[in-house]
């Protein structure tokens, strides 16, 4: 048998049942620990941060009536290595060097063995600054007056051209035009951020904490502390939610827990209060996007001019990628021959945007699916009609020039969720009820689709790896960066190591996410965990179990105590048995960088979602009354965590569409309490109904992609969609607000 053939699947295979969640029961009973749960004998750790959003530190006065010398003070001078967080572009310090760039910037630390002394001494600390002009909006910024990063204030641009778009707007019927706002998101993941670290010369850097990913916080600690890979240890502790908002910015909370620690000679523990985590933390990118369409009379699409821009903070961290995502994404599931793309992501003097579940296609995709609306309405089309007029098909390519060939026919996915929600016919009633009731009903879709895993040649650079282990009572153990951060990434590795040995997932384990112990998977963001890391987990068991049968210690087929006893032989005679197997590209992936011209993508998965609503002309406020989530997914490996995570994705899509605002001030989010920032409860959201299309991919997992970004892409132009269909008003703007609506309809 080759290495890589996988049997047929049995019926006793794990792989599309809902088996227990593997960490479910410590978590039920309590006996998970998270990062705050965890005692240590030391200190506890507090950040200082900057009061302006841009200027020079000139002063920092320490106020009377506080022990200073009890206290762990490290400001920029302390730091033994290189003042900055290693990420893409290195222009973001530690803390403040003699400059601030936004409000709530790190400028000193303080750690004590008393929590509560931290505050108090916090408040006594004045810092003196002369103040800079700074910029807050992000046509400010592309106006290049003030330079406040760089020499144009712009982190990263792409253009994206395909066919001759210049050449078509003589040959249009009809040429559209409009503009298309999105506003910033908090991820408010249940557990705040919290790292503790120990740290000395002697014995290196080794934290714990709540984190995406282990490998991003290892890379960022060894620039500040100038010390080899060996010396620096990250341990992902128990993670109560991410969204993105864990993905780069622990990064930083760990660099201060472990600078404290350095100092102080003590393990030190920093946890963020609410209050602190949102207003310091990343968020998604707000947006602008500006679309100028080319059709026909019949609805024909001959081109599409769409200028997409970012507002990426003070710091450069991921904007460039959330920029690609957004820019591959914009043109959607259409065949359009003709379209530039010109995108860039700005900076401004707010907290750094960063990643958030979607990573920068709900902004593109929002603006695009309500354009798409405007469009039918002024060409007297359906929705419905004119999307199947111009949706990309096998053989067709893509805004990127990738050639589809997944065998999907998003005309066929349409007409099932039409179907399946009763559509039309409930078009025409509400149409006739809103004539004469105060509470109008709306019923509007968004199509979409959406790549996995890292764009164009990004898995084949980061190189995951991924191993299988046997542990010492005879079974088995998965290694991977990927962490648990609630999605069920244990669950679904040990249902595909399981599947792949033939045993039961009990028999599988997972070894806590430690990059002293596991290999780098790569982080866990992009849907890329069960599509990519997942089909090492099975590369790997594979290698496993051929090894016992080449060896000669189990036969081809085999009972789960038959390969209990085998490990465990084979362990004594020979010594440990481990598996590492490497990503590689599956073939006919082809990507251009520079043009961002090729296959961006080894596959897409697809979605069509449905929103009912009903808005009150008296209170102005609209309610989602049913969402129905549509979506090709390859091949569903756990059925209720599957769903789950496409409800949970849609709940925040809804609060992105009409509940979340995040109101600034002076580059300050003001609203930065669970009182405040309103986001909805389970009372507001309706029932959410989920469909699942299945067309396996070769190269996933007995043939699973990625699921967990496109519920974040769908549900807020399906909401607005709905809207406008319930009262005629063509919004444009997210989040969508009562006193948005009531002032449009006045």
């Amino acid at each position: 048998m080759d290495r890589m053939t996988l049997p047929p699947e049995k019926p006793t295979s794990p792989i599309g049942k809902a088996i227990l969640r593997k960490e479910g029961p410590r978590k039920l009973t309590g006996q998970a620990k998270y990062i705050d749960d965890i005692e240590f004998d030391g200190l506890y750790g507090i950040t200082v941060r900057s009061t302006v959003a841009r200027g020079k530190i000139k002063d920092i006065q320490f106020g009377k009536g506080i022990p200073w010398n009890e206290f762990t003070i490290v400001t920029a001078k302390d730091i033994p290595g290189k003042n900055y967080v290693a990420l893409i572009l290195q222009d973001q310090p530690f803390l403040a060097d003699g400059m601030v760039n936004h409000p709530e910037e790190p400028v000193l630390l303080l750690a004590h063995p008393n929590k509560y002394m931290l505050e108090k001494a916090r408040q006594a600390i004045t810092i003196e600054y002369e103040k800079l002009t700074p910029v807050f909006d992000l046509e400010e910024s592309l106006k290049g007056t003030t330079k406040i990063w760089g020499e144009d204030n712009i982190f990263k641009s792409y253009l994206l051209e395909k066919g001759n778009i210049d050449s078509i707007w003589s040959q249009a019927e009809l040429i559209i035009e409009d503009e298309y706002h999105t506003g910033a998101q908090e991820q408010l993941y249940i557990e705040n951020n919290g790292m503790v670290a120990v740290a000395n010369a002697k014995d290196g850097v080794t934290i714990w904490g709540s984190m995406q990913c282990p490998y991003y916080v290892h890379k960022a600690l060894l620039p500040l502390f100038g010390m080899s890979e060996d010396k620096i240890r990250i341990i992902q502790t128990e993670t109560g939610g991410g969204f993105g908002g864990k993905e780069e910015y622990p990064s930083i909370i760990a660099g201060h827990a472990a600078l404290l620690a350095w100092k102080s000679g003590k393990a030190v523990k920093i946890i963020y209060d609410r209050a602190e985590d949102m207003v310091a933390t990343t968020k998604r990118h707000p947006s602008r996007t500006r679309h100028k369409t080319a059709v026909m009379k019949d609805g024909r699409i001959l081109g599409m001019d769409i200028q997409f821009v970012i507002d990426g903070g003070a710091y450069a961290t991921l904007s460039s990628v959330v920029l690609s995502r957004g820019t591959i994404h914009a043109a959607g599931p259409y065949h359009i021959p003709n379209v530039r793309i010109d995108a860039k992501a700005v900076a401004t003097n707010s907290p750094p945007h960063g990643a958030f579940r979607g990573f920068g296609a709900p902004q593109s995709i929002f603006a695009l699916e309500r354009h798409l609306d405007q469009i039918a309405l002024k060409l007297n089309m359906t929705p419905e009609d004119l999307r199947k007029k111009n949706f990309i098909k096998d053989g067709q390519k893509t805004a990127t020039g990738q050639t589809i060939n997944e065998g999907i026919s998003m005309d066929a996915l349409l007409d099932r969720a039409l179907k399946h929600t009763d559509y039309h016919a409930k078009r025409k009633q509400f149409a006739l009820d809103n004539t004469h009731k105060k509470i109008k009903k709306g019923i509007g879709f968004a199509s979409f689709m959406h790549g996995s895993g890292f764009t164009g040649s990004g898995e084949k650079y980061l190189a995951s790896k991924v191993g299988i282990q046997v542990t010492g009572n005879g079974r088995v153990e998965v290694l991977a960066a990927s962490t648990e951060i609630g999605q069920g990434t244990n669950t679904v590795f040990s249902q595909i190591a399981a599947d792949a040995l033939n045993v039961s997932p009990d028999f599988v384990e997972i070894f806590q996410p430690d990059t002293k112990h596991v290999p780098n998977s790569g982080p866990t963001v992009a849907s890329r965990t069960t599509m990519v890391v997942g089909k090492l987990v099975q590369s790997a068991a594979i290698g496993l179990r051929q090894t016992l049968q080449t060896e000669g210690y189990i036969k081809e087929s085999y009972s789960e105590e038959e390969l209990r006893q085998a490990c465990i032989k084979y362990v004594k005679d020979n010594g440990d048995l481990k598996i590492i197997v490497e990503y590689q590209q599956p073939p006919g992936i082809n990507w251009n960088d520079e043009t961002y011209q090729g296959d961006a993508y080894g596959s897409y998965a697809w979605a069509i979602y449905v929103a009912e609503v009903s808005v009150d002309t008296t209170t102005w406020e609209t309610k989602v009354d049913h969402f129905m989530a549509l979506q090709e997914v390859g091949r569903v490996i756990h059925p209720v965590l599957a769903a789950g995570q496409i409800e949970g994705g849609v709940a925040q899509g809804i609060g992105y569409a009409i509940y979340e605002k995040v109101r600034w001030n002076e580059g300050r989010m003001i609203n930065g309490t669970m009182t405040n920032y309103i986001m909805p409860t389970s009372s507001d959201l309706p029932t959410i109904e989920v469909l699942f299309e299945e067309v396996p991919y070769e190269y996933g997992p007995r043939g699973a992609k990625g699921i967990g970004e496109l519920p974040m892409d769908g549900p807020a132009p399906a909401i607005l969609n709905a809207v406008a269909m319930a009262t005629g008003q063509q919004i444009k703007s997210i989040p969508m607000l009562p006193e948005d609506l009531m002032r449009a309809s006045l």
